[in-house]
C-alpha cells in the first residue's frame, strides 16, 4: 500500500554527535557504523530499555517537521538540572528529614499528654459523688493552707526587707522579755495597781504557815510581784523562824507585817477573804488583816540575781 512517501524520505536517526541532517538527506558516515543512542530524548520518545520501534512513518502519523527534529536537548540523563548548585539537593533532604523528626517528637509528646489527661478525666468521671465532694474539700483546704503560708512568707519578707525595723523590733522584744523576767525574779522595781496589807500579831501567834498561805493565796489570785516589809518575794523565797521571830530568805520581819502586792485588787481581796482563808485563820489566832486597794502600788525591794551553779542554757539540738 503506497502512502505517497518514498523510502528515501524516511526520517534519519540523529547521529551521536548531536548534528541534525537536513530533511531529505542521509547522514554521512561510514556505511557499516552502527548508530548510537541519542544523548537526549525527543518528546514522545520511548524510554531507555523499551523495545525498539520502527522509525518509518505510517499512514496515521504526520510527516516530521523541522521543529520536531531540531528541538534542543534539555536534560542529560543522570545529571542535575542547569542552574542547580551541586549538593544542594542533598542538604535539602537532610533539612527535611530533621524537620520531620522534630515534628514527630512534638506529636508524640502531645499524644502522651492527651492520653494522661484523658486517663485523669476518666478516673474522675467514674468516681462517686461523695468522693468528688471529698476531693473538692481537700483541694479547697490545701489552697487555703497555701494561701496562709504565702501570706506568712510575705509578712516575714516585709519584716526582713527593712534592717532598721528588724533591729528595732528585736531590741524592743528583748527589752520586754528582760523586764518581764526581772519583775518575776524580783530584780527590777515595779509599779501598778494592787493591794496594801497590814498583818497585826499582838499575841505573836502568826506562824510560818500563815505567811506562806498569804503568799500562795495572792499568787493564786493573779499577783505578779510582792514584797513583805523590805524583802522582795521571788520564786525561791523561803519563810522560816518561830512565831514572833519570823524570817524571809534569812531577813527578819516584824509585826505588823506590811505586804505590798501588784495585781488585780478585787481578785486578790476576794481570795484573802474566802471562808477558811488567810484572813479568817489569822483572826482565829488573835491577829487582824487590814486590806486597802490602791491604783498605785510601788514594789521597789530588789532581790540579788541568783547565778545557777549546775544549770546552763540549752543551745541547739
Amino acid at each position: 500500500m503506497s502512502d505517497g512517501l518514498r523510502p528515501d524520505d524516511a526520517v534519519p536517526e540523529r547521529p551521536a554527535g548531536g548534528a541534525v541532517p537536513e530533511l531529505g538527506t542521509r547522514a554521512e558516515g561510514p556505511p557499516d557504523a552502527e548508530p548510537t543512542e541519542p544523548a537526549t530524548e525527543a518528546a514522545g520518545a520511548e524510554p531507555t530499555g523499551a523495545e525498539p520501534t520502527s522509525t518509518e512513518p505510517t499512514a496515521a502519523d504526520p510527516p516530521p517537521t523541522a521543529s520536531t527534529i531540531t528541538e534542543p536537548a534539555t536534560e542529560l540523563a543522570g545529571t542535575e538540572p542547569a542552574g542547580t548548585v551541586p549538593g544542594q539537593g542533598r542538604r535539602s533532604n537532610r533539612l527535611a528529614a530533621a524537620l520531620i523528626g522534630v515534628l514527630t517528637l512534638l506529636l508524640g509528646f502531645a499524644f502522651a499528654v492527651q492520653v494522661r489527661s484523658v486517663g485523669d478525666d476518666n478516673q474522675y468521671a467514674g468516681a462517686r459523688e461523695e468522693d468528688l465532694v471529698r476531693i473538692l474539700d481537700e483541694l479547697n483546704a490545701r489552697e487555703e493552707r497555701l494561701r496562709q503560708q504565702l501570706g506568712d512568707q510575705r509578712s516575714a519578707l516585709q519584716e526582713l526587707s527593712s534592717s532598721d525595723s528588724q533591729t528595732a523590733a528585736a531590741v524592743a522584744e528583748a527589752r520586754r522579755q528582760s523586764e518581764a523576767i526581772g519583775i518575776l525574779n524580783g530584780t527590777i522595781a515595779a509599779r501598778g495597781a494592787g493591794l496594801r496589807l497590814s498583818i497585826h500579831d499582838p499575841d505573836q501567834q502568826v506562824r510560818v504557815a500563815d505567811v506562806l498561805d498569804t503568799i500562795q493565796e495572792l499568787r493564786g489570785a493573779g499577783a505578779e510581784t510582792m514584797q513583805i516589809d523590805d524583802v522582795r518575794v521571788g520564786v525561791s523565797t523561803a519563810v522560816t523562824g518561830q512565831p514572833g521571830d519570823l524570817m524571809i530568805d534569812g531577813h527578819p520581819i516584824h509585826a505588823p507585817y506590811e505586804v505590798l502586792v501588784i495585781g488585780s485588787p478585787q481578785d486578790m481581796e476576794t481570795a484573802l477573804n474566802i471562808p477558811g482563808g488567810v484572813v479568817q485563820d489569822i483572826g482565829n489566832r488573835g491577829g487582824t488583816v487590814d486590806i486597802t486597794q490602791s491604783r498605785d502600788v510601788v514594789v521597789d525591794a530588789l532581790r540579788p540575781l541568783d547565778v545557777p551553779q549546775y544549770a546552763s542554757p540549752k543551745t541547739g539540738d
